[in-house]
């Protein structure tokens, strides 16, 4: 069987260019991180495929974290019988691969993982300067000051505050950062 593996950061990315046009049976799709640990539909994919199946991804940076990460997941699926697919780097791995296959995974892997970096560098550097223009303001609050500060009085009377996330559309852990903040007062004048 031929199983598709795509990995998106965020919801809102579109997940249709990472196989488009290859023949798959099957697809696992994840909209995490790629420094999340916990992804659901990978482990689902591990679990399902088996000895003989071909696992399909559009890039090594769309499977692991890091290095390490992608050695061991590539060992942890050829050692089940199954072959890997890279197809941005036209790479395959069976299990049985040769030296040469064995370093390029290493190679193009500390290359993947290198790109990344220089990636978030340069963005911590675009976001320093941005902020140092004044152009920078961050991200917008999910709840006005009203909101917010009806959410601490609910959240103070009591209210259960996985309840209030919902209400509000916002996760609990947004409602513990709003918790945790000092009221803002609106000065009018």
């Amino acid at each position: 069987m031929r199983v598709g593996y795509i990995r998106v950061s965020t919801v809102d990315q579109n997940t249709v260019r990472q196989l488009d046009g290859i023949d798959i049976e099957r697809s696992f799709v994840d909209k995490a991180s790629g420094k999340d640990t916990a992804r659901p539909k990978l482990d689902e994919l591990i679990a399902f495929v088996r000895d003989g199946d071909t696992v399909i991804v559009h890039s090594m940076d769309r499977l692991a974290r890091n290095l390490d990460d992608l050695r061991h997941l590539v060992r942890l699926l050829t050692g089940k019988g199954v072959r890997v697919e890279f197809v941005k780097e036209d790479l395959t791995f069976t299990g049985e691969d040769s030296p040469m296959a064995t370093l390029l995974l290493s190679v193009m892997g500390a290359f993947a993982e290198f790109e990344r970096a220089l990636i978030l560098e340069r963005q911590r550097e675009g976001i320093a300067a941005a902020k140092a223009r004044g152009a920078y303001t961050g991200r917008k609050p999910a709840l006005s000051p009203a909101e917010a500060d009806q959410l601490r009085a609910r959240a103070a009377a009591g209210e259960r505050k996985s309840l209030l996330a919902i209400e509000f559309g916002i996760s609990r852990e947004t409602v513990y950062s709003y918790l945790r903040a000092e009221p803002v007062e609106v000065v009018t004048g």
